[in-house]
This record gives C-alpha cells, sequence and structure tokens, in this order.
C-alpha cells in the first residue's frame, strides 16, 4: 500500500469505549468450501463470525489483518466481504503474505483504509507484505507513513493502536519467527519517540500472543481456521479451536483485550501435516 493512497477514515462509537473485533488468517479458498489441512475455512470463518455475534453483538470496527484469501483469488475478497457484512460495524482489511493487493483493492478499495479515529483514538493499518515471499518487512515508504502517522497522532492527543500481519517480534515458534518483519529494528525506534502507542497487533503466527514491550502491548489472535502449536520449533499444526481477538479502546488510552475461541463447533485439522505452504 503507497502513501498516496493514505486516507483518513473519521468514524463515531457507539459510546465512549471503542468495541474491536479482529479476525485474522482466514485463508478462504478460490471456490466456496475449500479447505486448509482439512478445515474448511468458509466454515470455520462462519462459525468464528456467529461466535462474535453471541459474545459481542454491539461492535464499532472490524479488522481482518492478512491471509485473507489463501492464493489472493478475487473470488475469496467477494465472500469474504459478504462474510465481514454480517457484523454490522465498520470493517476493514490489510493484506498478508498470501494475499493479492491488487485483487483487494479491486474488490473493495474502501477497506484498504490506512488509518481510522474514532473515540480520541488512531488506528494505523500497515503493509508488511513483501512480494512473493513468506517473511514480512516494511520499508522505507511504509516506515515514513508509519513516523508521520504517529507524529500527526501525537499532535492530536490521540493514542494509537498500530496493526499489520506480520509479527515483529519472535512468538516462540522458530519456524514463525524466521518470518517476523525484517526492519522492526527501525519500526521499534520510531515508536519509541511516541508515548502515544499502547499496541501493536498482527496475524499470520495463528496462536495467541500477548507480550509487553516498554509499556506497548504486543497482540497475536488466533485464525479463524487452522492453528499452529505454540513453542514448535518446526511447523505443526495443533487443534485448538478457531477463534477471535476483542479489544475494548477507552477514551483514557487503558486498552482491554482477550481471545475468545469456538468450543462448541467441531472442526476437522490434519495435524500430521509438514505445512501447506
Amino acid at each position: 500500500m503507497s502513501n498516496s493512497h493514505h486516507h483518513v477514515e473519521y468514524l463515531d462509537s457507539r459510546d465512549d469505549v471503542v468495541q474491536l473485533v479482529q479476525l485474522t488468517d482466514t485463508h478462504l479458498c478460490e471456490s466456496f468450501g475449500g479447505t486448509l489441512l482439512g478445515m474448511d475455512t468458509d466454515h470455520s470463518l462462519q462459525a468464528v463470525i456467529a461466535l462474535v455475534q453471541r459474545e459481542r453483538p454491539k461492535i464499532d470496527l472490524l479488522l481482518g489483518t492478512g491471509d485473507l484469501a489463501d492464493g489472493g483469488a478475487g473470488s475469496a475478497y467477494d465472500r469474504l466481504g459478504g462474510y465481514f457484512g454480517q457484523l454490522t460495524a465498520a470493517n476493514y482489511w490489510l493484506p498478508g503474505n498470501h494475499d493479492s493487493l491488487p485483487r483487494m483493492r479491486a474488490a473493495d478499495p474502501a477497506r484498504l483504509c490506512r488509518e481510522i479515529r474514532v473515540a480520541g483514538w488512531s488506528i494505523l493499518l500497515l503493509d508488511s507484505q513483501v512480494a512473493g515471499e513468506v517473511e514480512g518487512g516494511f520499508g522505507a515508504e511504509e516506515l515514513q507513513f508509519l513516523e508521520s502517522a504517529l507524529a500527526a497522532a501525537a499532535d492530536g492527543c490521540l493514542h494509537s493502536l498500530v496493526c499489520m500481519h506480520h509479527p515483529v517480534v519472535p512468538v516462540g515458534c522458530d519456524w514463525l519467527d524466521q518470518q517476523r518483519v525484517a526492519d522492526a529494528d527501525t519500526f521499534f525506534a520510531i515508536l519509541d519517540r511516541f508515548s502515544g502507542v499502547k499496541a501493536v497487533l498482527w496475524g499470520h503466527v495463528h496462536q495467541e500472543c500477548d507480550l509487553l514491550r516498554g509499556g506497548v502491548r504486543l497482540l497475536g489472535a488466533p485464525s479463524t481456521c487452522v492453528q499452529f502449536a505454540a513453542n514448535s520449533e518446526d511447523f505443526k499444526a495443533d487443534n485448538r479451536p478457531p477463534g477471535y481477538r476483542w479489544f475494548e479502546l477507552h477514551p483514557d488510552g487503558n486498552l482491554v483485550t482477550g481471545v475468545s475461541r469456538d468450543n462448541e463447533t467441531a472442526f476437522k485439522v490434519d495435524l500430521d501435516s509438514g505445512g501447506y505452504l
């Protein structure tokens, strides 16, 4: 995503506390009912959305944080738009390594917003996709956007939540830690200059992460389909159920977050697979 596409969306929240839901790594296939490691990713996403509807019926914002289409198919983004529309909330997405940014833009360019401002918060959507690579990275232009957006948020006395697909720190899985953002040191050097940054969130890791660095929360989320086993040296799927991460953003900068999983639905997953890339 280019800085030339930087557009700020201004949203109204239902009350002073912003209710946000993160859905990530949906891996929708080109055709409805396609599978990833034996799991029907349309079915699992619909089950997670139904869980959100039961648990959090009034949300302000829905974020899809990458690897939304398993092979970047336009038909997958069309279906995803319909699924996201089942939740009565403003919704946006950003690309992961499995996504096609041109097809995301063709499906709905408005969903590729770079910044959302709501109730004293600036929510930044960064592009960590490196074309043709599994690993993540920002590059000079994206980091320049981050710096200028955080400076503007600071001038407006806004709290900031920074979102991307790839993790910026190791998560404890050797094979995933090789795929984190390559220029994370520069990223953190920028963040360290702005006290209004409260949290960084990402997808990609298909598991829950909750770390702390200098007062900033660093957060990973479960996939809406297959989960990855924590603390694994090589690729390993997990039998934990799909889920989502929720946030409550308070006007004083306090951030409350948690993860919820669908423990009621039966999901099929091939635990003996050595990977899917």
